[in-house]
């Protein structure tokens, strides 16, 4: 089971859910944006970090990336793809998933381990959670703030396509608390809190984030 994990210029937490996916029991495979070849991979996560230095707007110019648009049409044919922070900015920029992330509302990176209630346990990144299981991990954005108009956000609470919202506080200003949504297949998952970094016991405040990885390669067995 393949793994791709995406690094752009720019990317921060590549190494980090390759480790992960690692974990999980994935062969982790390191794929490059300029080549649009996904090297036999069963799944991809499009990793946190600045992508471009967020020139523009967070995720912009990595939408135009050669890997991206095998991304786009493979995860139309049902591949599962995990964007995370700015990997989740990138899903959005690409219309892989609607609405867009914005400045914090306190206009401060923050950093910190964030409760998350998990929503919709039927994605094939979050199988192997129970539906409205709490979970902590890390969350670490300067343009984390989740925002769609209004029928947008009713569309996405109506179809259960909230996948992760915000526990105890919103840190960010995202509508609603949302933290996490995916698309209608239920294939493709934006995630602004990182469950790359909460797969050991050495790190992280828990081992929350592996269900992630694990999920994925059960869906990935099922199809």
């Amino acid at each position: 089971m393949k793994i791709g994990v995406v690094t752009f210029p720019g990317s921060l937490d590549d190494a980090d859910a390759r480790r992960a996916a690692a974990v999980a029991g994935a062969e982790a495979v390191a794929l490059w944006h300029g080549d649009a070849d996904l090297h036999g991979v069963d799944a991809v996560v499009l990793p946190g970090g600045f992508s471009y230095g967020d020139y523009l707007r967070a995720g912009a110019i990595s939408r135009f990336a050669p890997v991206m648009e095998t991304i786009i049409a493979k995860a139309g044919q049902g591949m599962p793809v995990l964007g995370i922070c700015n990997g989740f900015q990138v899903l959005c920029e690409s219309h892989l998933l609607p609405g867009a992330l914005i400045k914090n509302d306190r206009r401060k990176f923050i950093c910190k381990d964030q409760p998350l209630r998990i929503e919709n346990n039927r994605t094939a990144w979050t199988s192997d959670y129970d539906a409205n299981h709490e979970i902590t991990i890390v969350l670490k954005n300067q343009d984390g703030s989740f925002v769609a108009d209004e029928a947008t956000l009713d569309r996405l609470e109506g179809e259960g396509r909230v996948v992760a919202r915000y526990l105890d506080e919103n840190p960010n200003g995202s509508y609603r608390d949302i933290a996490g949504i995916t698309n209608e297949r239920g294939n493709v998952v934006g995630l602004m809190p990182h469950p790359e970094h909460c797969v050991e016991t050495l790190t992280g405040p828990s081992t929350d984030g592996l269900g992630f990885f694990t999920s994925v390669l059960k869906a990935v067995v099922a199809s």
